[in-house]
């Protein structure tokens, strides 16, 4: 790992341990890593410039400023301090930088989180196959925490929490939209709902089909969702050969539609659709 040189004076606002520091430079606050930096270090004391440390984590939007700070007065630093240690593997096994809004949205969640599980009280996951078969790789990364946690805290993180882990990184990797992210985990379930019962089958959620059905799914959604229309020149084909399909493509489209709160989508994307959905009840049919 490539060591970073501070380019300022930092003000120390709290230490979470002997290797983990939040500070504040130039109006932003630092979550800085270095192996013994945080030892005997009080509030106001002076990070020199010049520093070296392993890894810096910045906040600056003074909205997450406030919640961070507000997280650090209300939440036990022992968690903080898994949370961001786990974050900091995240970051490197990726090899890229997740959303600042990481640092307030997944330590405000668990803290919550273990706070029910304390009292048996443990929320039911409805997405929980979904997101597990859309975001396998965050679904990976969250038993990182949760390992962490049952090792640290004594605590069993069960696996509808993991899926919810899941869905703040999975956020994190998309500039921290997780509103975005739970809408289209919402919105494929849908889908697969409708679709069951206008097939009048019973999906089985751990097949290859369906995975890869709910990926085309995905990836329908994304491209409505960002606004990245593409071409269909088999329109009118499709729409002939695959009436069925078709028409409950279109079907998709309005539930897409009111979940989505746009007026329409094209015919290229039903079209797509119900390829799909061809697809997916021809090899249901095998």
């Amino acid at each position: 790992m490539k060591n970073i040189v501070l380019n300022s004076d930092s003000e120390v606002i709290k230490s979470f341990n002997n290797n983990i520091l939040l500070v504040k430079e130039d109006e932003r606050e630092k979550i800085l890593f270095q192996k013994g930096i945080g030892f005997g270090k009080k509030p106001g004391e002076i990070i020199k410039k010049g520093t070296v440390v392993e890894k810096i984590f910045i906040i600056e939007n003074e909205d997450n400023q406030r919640n961070f700070n507000e997280i650090v007065n209300r939440v036990d630093s022992d968690l903080i301090v898994i949370v961001e240690e786990v974050i900091a593997e995240i970051v490197d096994e990726l090899g890229e930088e997740l959303s600042e809004n990481i640092h307030i949205s997944l330590v405000d969640h668990l803290y919550y989180a273990i706070k029910r599980l304390k009292n048996n009280e443990e929320i039911q996951n409805p997405f929980l196959v979904e997101i597990q078969t859309l975001y396998p790789q965050e679904f990976q990364l969250s038993q990182k925490i949760s390992d962490r946690i049952k090792k640290e805290l004594q605590i069993e993180i069960p696996e509808g929490e993991k899926g919810f882990i899941t869905l703040h990184i999975h956020s994190a990797r998309n500039n921290g939209k997780l509103s975005t992210t739970i809408k289209s985990s919402y919105l494929s379930n849908a889908i697969v709902q409708h679709v069951e019962k206008r097939l009048k089958v019973k999906i089985n959620k751990k097949s290859l089909d369906y995975a890869r059905f709910l990926t085309h799914i995905r990836f329908t959604i994304e491209r409505i969702m960002t606004n990245s229309p593409i071409k269909n020149d088999l329109i009118d084909v499709i729409r002939k050969r695959y009436r069925l399909s078709y028409k409950i493509a279109s079907e998709v489209g309005k539930i897409i539609c009111k979940i989505l709160e746009i007026d329409n989508i094209s015919e290229d994307e039903i079209a797509y659709l119900a390829m799909h959905i061809e697809r997916f009840k021809v090899s249901l049919s095998k």
